[in-house]
């Protein structure tokens, strides 16, 4: 049963709709996951919110999780950052090597021997990677992206 359509429940309705709008255009955008760069971590085909906001509350820190803009907010990427402005980054056998020291990752299940000649990354961009290394590295989006292309983290 609905109720009874007034002017009060009218702009109830209204001022609902924009809040939602606002929300999940700005806020807590949502998005569904498509490929597997990202598992064991994240799944092909689950669903998740950016949360745009959070890099204004909270800095970044290496192995956060981050949706990318890739084009708008419509197409976007969810990596990791392994890496920041004036650290040097490679791969040796599959391993992540930071500023010459191999790096830890336990969210990593399986690897390919992914090799990848040390670079440093730029002033104001990352280094961004995804999670399955099970994979050739030439099948891989990665690498230095502008920290403005950040739009946020993932909800969960």
């Amino acid at each position: 049963m609905l109720p009874d359509l007034n002017r009060k429940s009218l702009i109830r309705m209204i001022v609902v709709g924009i809040c939602a709008f606002v929300i999940f255009s700005y806020i807590l955008i949502p998005f569904r996951i498509t490929g597997f760069s990202m598992e064991p971590t994240y799944s092909d085909g689950s669903f998740n919110f950016t949360v745009t906001p959070y890099y204004w509350i909270f800095p970044m820190e290496r192995f956060d999780v981050v949706t990318v803009r890739f084009s708008g907010t419509r197409v976007m990427l969810l990596k990791r950052i392994v890496a920041f402005a004036g650290e040097t980054v490679a791969f040796e056998n599959g391993y992540l090597v930071i500023n010459g020291q191999k790096t830890a990752e336990p969210y990593i299940s399986a690897r390919q021997p992914w090799n990848l000649a040390p670079r440093t990354v730029k002033e104001g961009h990352v280094y961004v990677v995804g999670d399955n290394r099970n994979v050739p590295m030439k099948t891989h989006d990665f690498g230095q992206t502008p920290i403005h292309r950040i739009t946020g983290a993932p909800l969960w």
